[in-house]
């Protein structure tokens, strides 16, 4: 799962582009996308399309608002619906929100960590019974801290959920979006080095950030290559010591190259799925 897609709940002219669109998952949003008029027919399109989102290969994720909003209980009952494959919860903090959520579905939960409070407390999230994968938040995030919002003033919170992630035992984290729309340099870069840092996928808002997102998150063909010559090298050895590419081959550098190869058919299962 590396790209997530955003579509609006208020928008259910959307939601069929959005699942056509090439994303691993869509992320419908009931959260920051629908103003607070839009709130309660958002949930009934929701419910509307629930037939047509089942039946989509996709999977579909619903944000649903915060536990301390007016909305929460209403949106949480839409965690029923069999086209909800997961829930989003946003500003996931601490374990009462995630308590609540779990015990209303058994459906796999992505806590969006979004605050300086969230990333201190990311381990523990992790750990919570349900949760799948964690959620940058990082525009809101940058709001909390009154930061530049750049790659070296998150780099820290980014690490920590990576981190948290992994002794949490769960899978990599989600990364943020970025925000530049038309700029593909910057959606490239952004990608690349979530990718380098521990991060198993990335939050898109438009479907043109799909294909490099999906792009990015995928082992290159020289990448594969390089994985394959590893193994091939290793198994020739037959456990022996020796190198590939000029470099040494030990057990770490063989487990990465087969899990690299794993990746890249995965990905390739997906695209034919």
């Amino acid at each position: 799962m590396r790209s997530f897609l955003f579509v609006p709940g208020s928008k259910p002219e959307r939601f069929a582009k959005a699942l056509a669109a090439g994303a691993d998952a869509v992320i419908v949003d009931l959260e920051d996308a629908v103003a607070d008029a839009d709130k309660a027919s958002a949930r009934a399109h929701v419910a509307d399309a629930a037939r047509a989102l089942s039946a989509s290969p996709v999977r579909v994720l619903l944000r649903i608002n915060g536990a301390a909003t007016q909305w929460f209980e209403q949106d949480l009952s839409l965690a029923a619906l069999d086209g909800v494959d997961g829930i989003v919860l946003p500003k996931a903090e601490h374990s009462a929100a995630l308590t609540a959520v779990a015990a209303a579905t058994a459906k796999p939960i992505l806590p969006i960590i979004e605050s300086a409070e969230g990333v201190w407390n990311a381990l523990d999230v992790a750990r919570m019974p349900g949760v799948e994968r964690l959620i940058f938040g990082s525009v809101d995030f940058e709001l909390d801290l009154d930061c530049d919002g750049s790659w070296d003033a998150l780099l820290y919170a980014r690490s920590r959920i990576v981190l948290a992630s992994r002794v949490g035992g769960i899978q990599p984290p989600v990364d943020g979006v970025t925000v530049a729309i038309d700029d593909d340099r910057q959606l490239a870069e952004d990608s690349s080095k979530a990718r380098s840092l521990g991060f198993g996928g990335k939050l898109c808002i438009h479907p043109r950030q799909v294909g490099a997102v999906n792009a990015a998150f995928t082992p290159s063909a020289d990448e594969v290559a390089k994985a394959r010559r590893i193994v091939d090298a290793y198994e020739r050895a037959e456990g022996g010591a020796v190198s590939a590419d000029g470099k040494m081959v030990d057990l770490p550098v063989l487990l990465k190259a087969r899990r690299i190869i794993g990746l890249a058919e995965k990905a390739s299962c997906s695209a034919e799925g």
